[in-house]
């Protein structure tokens, strides 16, 4: 779902499914109002419909940061990021970042650097990075089981 532009105080958005459903569009250009059980059952509506996009969940960044909730904000922002990554590799990506599971820090940075490069996750690698950095830091590469 795609976030169109915002007003000049993001809380007057909040929350956006009641009181600006028309800012938020599904990769097909569907409206919030438009994802009815009568659109799905005439097909209208497609899978992809039903995911959140990166627009959709920026503006949820913006709304959060506007309430002063800046690590919320950051939390939708990495989330807008991993929308496109597939879900297998996010699980492998969940797996590696375990305490223990990842043999040394060079595995996590060049699983940033995959999401950097191919999927353009800046901020979730910069996570990623900071996770290696502590990990080492902690002597947490060691298998503990």
């Amino acid at each position: 779902m795609t976030a169109m532009t915002s007003p000049a105080n993001p809380l007057d958005l909040y929350p956006v499914a009641e009181k600006a459903p028309d800012r938020v569009q599904t990769p097909n250009g569907l409206k919030l109002t438009d994802l009815t059980v009568e659109a799905v059952l005439a097909g209208k509506v497609k899978r992809e419909d039903i995911a959140i996009t990166p627009q959709a969940l920026m503006l949820q960044a913006e709304i959060a940061r506007a309430a002063g909730r800046e690590a919320l904000a950051r939390n939708f922002e990495r989330a807008a990021d991993l929308v496109r990554v597939p879900q297998d590799l996010l699980l492998d990506t969940y797996e590696l970042l375990r305490p223990g599971r990842a043999v040394g820090a060079d595995a996590l940075r060049a699983r940033a650097a995959e999401l950097r490069r191919d999927f353009g996750a800046e901020r979730v690698a910069d996570l990623i990075e900071e996770a290696a950095a502590t990990y080492e830091r902690r002597g947490l590469f060691a298998k503990r089981f």
